[in-house]
């Protein structure tokens, strides 16, 4: 029989409202001790997921709190187990002294994730559902959060849900034809699922081909802001975000090292890397920062090429030009446009650069600036729904199964024997089953749950 489980599932910062949450068989049991309701019910005849006001008290009968209490009943509540909630003021004394009358009766400290733990053990939820969790509340944007509830909806399974069964229904054919020979059963001919096979295969590289923009939805794309000294880079990164965060001045190379941020713009998370401007090094600190910045856009997946719009190209924007890796989208913003303009706008489209005219300095074309980004990545106004793969865990697992149905594949192309076929399926099946947790060892699980915090 598990134990009872308590924890505040709020936090411990002073707050309005401050819940704290019960779980196990003696859950009720132990509430029914410390609460009384004002209508006189007792929460073990309480009506299910109805709140209930009343006097929170200690084993002293001591005045806690007057808070509203609610229970569910297993195995329809969050845990599948008997769970009470208390609905009280949000002081964190008040908290410890109603986790402390808890402790007393019974009740021991929650560990890290041990409430959605416990979901998933008892069937509530599958491991895809409860990893979800911890995204959602560690989303940094609204599509983040988006494909974290979807998630939570279980949208994870049901895209690897009929690949399993398929696979299941190949691995059962074949035991069945090996167990029981003399029943009128259907011959295995491996021939004949190859094509279900490459369909796997192939739904499993569509499923795992979202784990890199869902890398993005949550480190941000990384963005280079490039150009030679002086064109207003540091500005325009300071215009973007709305505030002053890199230093500003007159005196070309100010900016000596990269500086990076996180913005929400162009409909994408974007992580604005500010860097040296790119001319030849007069000093050794200088030479260093601008080696910086031809990495940050070698691994950048956007560059935005800032331009001195009073000013004529000069060879350092050539020079700029040319160093953008193939591949990489690419803006050239033309800054400055406050100013009397001396740069022609075709000379830049002619280079094959889609260009924006801004003012870092009085942020005019901002908006125009935003427009450009999201069509450079149209797909990123369409908000996911559960449908990426959100961890490193969930992606090794599905390409590795991948690769067992691939040489799967590779042997029925071979003739090779049916049982060496099926080693290959029945070890993609247990791969899948670690992204839903129908196949984990007890000390993965233990590490997933580690991330949460106390009280989920």
């Amino acid at each position: 029989m598990p134990d009872t489980i308590a924890a505040i599932a709020t936090g411990t910062a002073l707050s309005a409202i401050g819940i704290i949450r019960i779980s196990g068989d003696d859950a009720i049991a132990i509430a029914d001790k410390v609460f009384r309701a004002k209508s006189g019910t007792k929460l073990s005849s309480a009506e299910n997921r109805r709140m209930y006001y009343g006097r929170l008290s200690d084993l002293d009968g001591q005045l806690i709190d007057l808070c509203l209490c609610m229970l569910s009943h297993e195995p329809e509540s969050y845990t599948g187990e008997d769970t009470v909630e208390f609905h009280c003021h949000g002081s964190p004394v008040v908290l410890s002294e109603a986790l402390r009358a808890l402790f007393s009766l019974g009740a021991r400290q929650a560990q890290p994730g041990e409430f959605t733990k416990r979901a998933f053990l008892n069937g509530r939820m599958d491991l895809t559902q409860a990893e979800a969790v911890i995204d959602l509340i560690e989303a940094g944007t609204p599509a983040a959060a988006q494909n974290a509830a979807g998630q939570l909806s279980g949208a994870v399974g049901a895209m690897l849900e009929p690949i399993y069964l398929k696979l299941l229904d190949i691995t059962a054919h074949f035991h069945a034809v090996i167990d029981y020979p003399d029943d009128d059963i259907d011959d295995f001919e491996m021939h004949s699922y190859q094509s279900a096979l490459c369909g796997a295969a192939e739904e499993l590289s569509r499923i795992l081909s979202t784990h890199e923009r869902s890398r993005v939805l949550r480190e941000g794309l990384p963005t280079a802001i490039i150009g030679r000294p002086n064109t207003g880079k540091s500005s325009l990164l300071n215009m973007i975000l709305g505030y002053e965060r890199a230093i500003v001045t007159e005196i070309a190379g100010t900016t000596r090292d990269t500086v990076e941020e996180k913005i929400l713009f162009g409909g994408i998370l974007l992580r604005l890397i500010d860097t040296a401007g790119l001319r030849k090094a007069n000093d050794a600190v200088e030479k260093l920062g601008v080696e910086r910045s031809f990495a940050s856009m070698r691994g950048a997946g956007l560059v935005l090429m800032v331009l001195d719009g009073s000013e004529q190209l000069r060879n350092e924007d050539h020079d700029a030009l040319r160093s953008i890796p193939p591949g990489v989208p690419k803006l050239a913003v033309i800054n400055k446009s406050d100013l009397p303009q001396a740069l022609d706008p075709d000379e830049i489209s002619d280079l094959g650069f889609v260009s924006c005219n801004v003012s870092a300095l009085t942020g005019e074309g901002l908006e125009r600036l935003d427009a450009e980004i999201k069509k450079l990545f149209p797909g990123s106004v369409i908000p996911p729904s559960g449908e990426l793969i959100t961890n490193m865990r969930q992606a090794e697992a599905i390409s590795r199964a991948k690769d067992s149905i691939n040489l799967a594949i590779s042997s029925i192309s071979a003739s090779v024997t049916p049982d060496a076929v099926v080693t290959d399926i029945e070890a993609a099946l247990a791969a899948i089953g670690e992204v839903t947790g129908k196949t984990m060892r007890e000390e993965v699980i233990t590490r997933i749950f580690e991330r949460f915090c106390v009280g989920k």
